[in-house]
This record gives C-alpha cells, structure tokens and sequence, in this order.
C-alpha cells in the first residue's frame, strides 16, 4: 500500500491537522511541545519519506522551520513564536514563578476568537490596565485635588479674601493712635469694622458667586452631577465663607498683638470675635443663596447697600438696629459685653443662613423650620434687650494711685500703664505745692464728680486725643488743664468778683507756665486795645502785677499764702474778702 506523503508547507511543525480543516466546534487538545532541534543544524528527512513505503510506526513530529532572530537588549537572539504555537502553561507577563502544579481549565473558544495578550475578553480592544476605575459614591482617588480644596485656591476666593483682608487692615492701620492701649477701644473698633466693612462685603461676594452658574449657563451641568444639590451649594459656598472669616480673625490677631504691648489691664473678649467672624460667615452664605435665587449683577450692590445701612442703624433707634450682624459698642474701658451676647447674636445670622440654604437645596424643606426657629428666639432676645447687652467693667471704678506726690496721682485701674506718665507731666505742678496746706489730697480718675477735698485728673480718654501709645501728646497743656482743676472747679456761673478772676489767674500762672498761655495773653492784650475795650485792658494789667507779687514771695511766705489761698478754692463764688489777696 502506498501512501503518499504531504510535503512540509502543508504540515507546519507541531500540529497534527491544517488550520483551514479543523472544525471549530470540535474541542482541541493542546499539543505536546516538541523539543526543538538545534536552529543551526538542518532537519533530518524521515526513512519513509525517503523511500516512499509506509511503516506502521507512527511519524515523528517534524521540527519547527528554522525562524529569524529578534536581538535582544543584551545583544542575544531568541527565535520568534510560531503564529499558531500556543504555550503549554499560560503565565501571567513578567511572571518569573514556575506555573502551579495540577489541571488547567480547558480553553472551548475557537482559535480565532481566542482573546489575545493585553486584549479584553470579547471585545477585541486593548485593556486599558492603567486607568482607575472608581465606582459610583466612592471617595476620590488619593491624587485627586478635592473640590473643596479647589474652591478654596482657585478662582474668586482667595481673591474676595485677599480684598476683605486690604479692606478692614488699612482702615484699622491708619486710625490705630485711637485703639492702641485699649482692650475696649480695639474690640468696639473691630466689631465696628466688621459690622460697616465686612459684613456688606460678605453679602456682596456671596451674592456675585451665587449666581455664576446661570451667568455662565452651568445650571444643565451642575443638575447632571451625582452630588446632591445641597452638597453642590455647600462646596461652593463654605470656601468662600470660611475665607472671608479667616480674613476677619487674621486682622484681629494683628490688632491685638499691636495694641497689646501698650495696655495692662483686662484683656480681650475672645468670644465677641469669634461671633463677628461667625456672622461674617453666615451672611456671605445668605448671599450665596440671595444669588441663586436672584442672579443678577445688581444683586451683590444692593444686598452691600442694605448690609451698610443695617449695619449703620439706619433702622433709627428702634430695637431692630441690635439685630445688625456684629452691632456691639463698645465705649473705652468701662463696659463690657455679657457673656451670652456674642453667642445669640451668631445663633441669629447663623440660623437665618441656615434657614435659607435649607430652604433652597435641601430634600426635605421642612428640616428649615428648626434653624428658622432658633434664629427667630435669638432675634427676640436681643430686641428685648437693647443696651442689657453691656455691663460696668469693675475695673473702671477702681483707680491707681501714686502717693510720693501732693497732691496723689491717680489714674483708672483700666490704664495702669499711664501712672508714670501722668505722675511725670504733673510734676512740675505737684513740686510747687509741696508742703502746701488745704490742697486737693489726690488727682482722681473715676467715672463721678470728685469729692470735697479731690481734683479731677485731665482727661487721658479717648485716645489719639490726649495720649497715643502710653504717652501724652501735649505735656504743657496736660499740666495747665491739671492746674485748672486745682484752682477752681467748673461752674454754672463763674465767680463776680473781679479781684477774685485775678487772682485765680495769678496762681494759675504760677502753677503752670507755658509759652502758649504767653502767647496768648499778648493777642488778648493786642485785642483789646483794638477794641478800646479798658476795662479787659485793666483786668490784665491787675493780673500781671498779682503774678508778679506772687512770684517775688519767699517760699515760706507762697506757702502760707497758698494754704488760705487753696481753702476757698472749692467754692464757686467765693467772697471777695476771703479770697487772700496780693
């Protein structure tokens, strides 16, 4: 029998049958590996080929045809795969582990729907691998900035931060001989700038970022995102919040630590800024949805507008002007805010914010009824209030004394720190009334009249006017306002007596020269004569020549005379005749 042998082409090594005979639905069985042959040496032809016989043994498997090289990256060659030769033992790329020992899962798809390396089962395209896929409501991905982080570093921000920043800063900087050595006077002057300043502002910015979505037609995105709407509105409005009221605390810190080297005693009210900056935030939210609501240009100047004149008590006297966001006032040292007011007062912003996001974005409207009512029981409170709001600093009945001087300097316990100034710029006077009888026993520095045998300390409030930053800003007129109050007391009526005038003017004259009273006697002389008025002419003549008596005293001779001078000094009109004359 002869049987006839097919040539090489039609065999390729490795397999039993063609590929265009093999019936696709018939299961294969992978082929045993032959061991390949040495590439460089040529394929043997078989005994029956060459004798064409057939034998009963059956055909070795033919070697594979000799293939070309690939070089590889150290310069060695390997042979390229057949295109139909499969591996035993699939591995996973770059796998160095030998495969696990036992079955493998028999492959039942043809051979040219077979998924290929680096392809996706049944489709036929590559799989991307690199690319993270993350399922719906997962967090973001370690690498991703997260929206509000974005909010918060890009676009209209840091920008409405950075202005509110300028806004409240240059103001405080340029009027800080009027703050500066005061707890009182930095916390009215704070609560007072974020009252006019930042709180127009804060509507103002919340309002133009509130309507950006429809200004730039981003209404058909923002409602095909899967977060909620009030999650939506929360990421746009907090960084915009949290950043003006970060503004607000930062120029605080500065105000305080400037003003702080320059005071003694008390210290600031923490909580008064911490409910400004909560109301500075609310009220940018309240813009926020203002601007939604109404998105308009105009929306953010008028909502200022009406901030400003809130703010301004442009509501009249009337209680609802305590309803203004950060409406404290403080005047000087001797009053202090109740514990509770700061904390009401942002219960009502923050509750009306509330009230109104609520209202806007939430699922459920109803849940706004629960900060709508807080914000109305804290609003009833501070109506009802009115100016209960402010107690009496104990401090500001208590004074300091310097008892090395006659008189004793005092000062208000609030202003400890102006003791030494004050015992300094009066010494000139305090030294020629040394030994003196019947003087005033101290200077005070209280809120009330002073008493019989007191004087009233000039005055070193407000500040910026009499002193800046612990120091008094005109020694000599300080001095000759101090002399004033020891020689006599204001009056409704001043005295009649026209030897009495003369007299106080001598000694006023004595106790505190300066050039400026100099002057001015010469313009009131020059004046006079002008006026042809003698009888101003002849009270100043009578002036100079009592001062002149009074100066060519001995010391002892001043003294005594000084002792009964000062004992009708008390009275408004005294009688001439018990009034020393010189």
């Amino acid at each position: 029998m002869t049987v006839r042998i097919q040539p090489d082409e039609d065999h390729p090594a490795g397999t039993d049958t063609a590929p265009d005979t093999a019936d696709p639905n018939t299961p294969r069985t992978p082929n045993t590996p032959s061991t390949p042959s040495t590439p460089d040496t040529p394929a043997k032809p078989s005994t029956a080929a060459a004798t064409g016989t057939s034998t009963d043994t059956p055909t070795p498997p033919r070697e594979a045809p000799r293939t070309h090289r690939r070089p590889e990256p150290n310069g060695d060659h390997r042979p390229e795969p057949h295109p139909n030769h499969r591996p035993a033992t699939p591995t996973a790329p770059h796998d160095n582990h030998p495969a696990a020992a036992g079955p493998q899962p028999r492959d039942n798809h043809p051979a040219d729907h077979r998924p290929r390396p680096h392809e996706s089962p049944g489709t036929g395209t590559p799989a991307r691998s690199d690319v993270p896929v993350r399922a719906a409501g997962a967090p973001p991905a370690a690498g991703a900035p997260h929206p509000l982080r974005t909010e918060s570093l890009r676009g209209f921000t840091p920008w409405a931060a950075a202005a509110l920043l300028l806004a409240l800063g240059w103001p405080l900087a340029a009027t800080a001989a009027q703050w500066q050595g005061s707890w009182g006077g930095t916390t009215d002057r704070l609560s007072t700038a974020a009252g006019l300043i930042a709180v127009p502002f804060g509507l103002a910015a919340g309002a133009w970022q509130g309507g950006r979505e429809r200004r730039r037609r981003m209404t058909e995105l923002r409602a095909a995102s899967p977060r909620t709407p009030l999650a939506q509105f929360l990421t746009a409005a907090l960084p915009l919040a949290c950043a003006l009221a970060a503004a607000y605390l930062v120029v605080v810190a500065g105000a305080l630590l400037a003003c702080a080297p320059y005071v003694s005693a008390g210290g600031p009210v923490p909580a008064v800024f911490a409910g400004d900056a909560l109301s500075i935030a609310a009220c940018t939210v309240l813009g926020q949805v203002a601007g939604r609501v109404m998105p308009w240009r105009l929306t953010a100047p008028a909502l200022a507008i009406c901030g400003y004149v809130l703010a301004a008590g442009g509501v009249g006297s009337s209680g609802l002007t305590h309803l203004a966001p950060a409406s404290l006032h403080l005047v000087g040292d001797g009053d202090l805010p109740v514990w509770w007011y700061p904390l009401v007062s942002a219960l009502w912003t923050a509750g009306l914010a509330a009230a109104a996001v609520l209202a806007r974005s939430a699922r459920r409207r109803v849940t706004a009824l629960l900060p709508l009512a807080a914000a109305s029981a804290a609003a009833v409170l501070l109506v009802h209030t009115g100016d209960g709001m402010l107690r009496d600093n104990p401090l500001a009945h208590r004074q300091v004394c310097d008892d090395s001087t006659t008189p004793h300097v005092c000062v208000n316990a609030t202003r400890p720190d102006l003791l030494p100034e004050a015992v300094r710029v009066l010494s000139g006077v305090t030294s020629r009334l040394k030994g003196v009888q019947n003087v005033p026993v101290r200077f005070e520095d209280l809120p009330r009249r002073p008493r019989e045998d007191e004087a009233e300390l000039p005055m070193l409030t407000p500040l910026g006017w009499w002193s800046v930053r612990g120091k008094v800003n005109d020694p000599e007129q300080y001095a000759r306002q101090g002399a004033v109050n020891l020689v006599r007391r204001e009056c409704e009526e001043a005295p009649s007596a026209r030897r009495v005038q003369v007299t106080d003017g001598a000694v006023l004259r004595w106790l505190a020269p300066d050039s400026a009273g100099k002057d001015d006697r010469e313009r009131a002389v020059a004046s006079a004569r002008e006026r042809g008025d003698t009888k101003e002419l002849a009270t100043l003549r009578a002036e100079d020549r009592a001062y002149a008596r009074l100066a060519a005293l001995t010391d002892d001779e001043r003294r005594s005379w000084l002792g009964r001078y000062f004992a009708t000094a008390h009275a408004c009109d005294p009688d001439a005749n018990e009034v020393p004359s010189l």
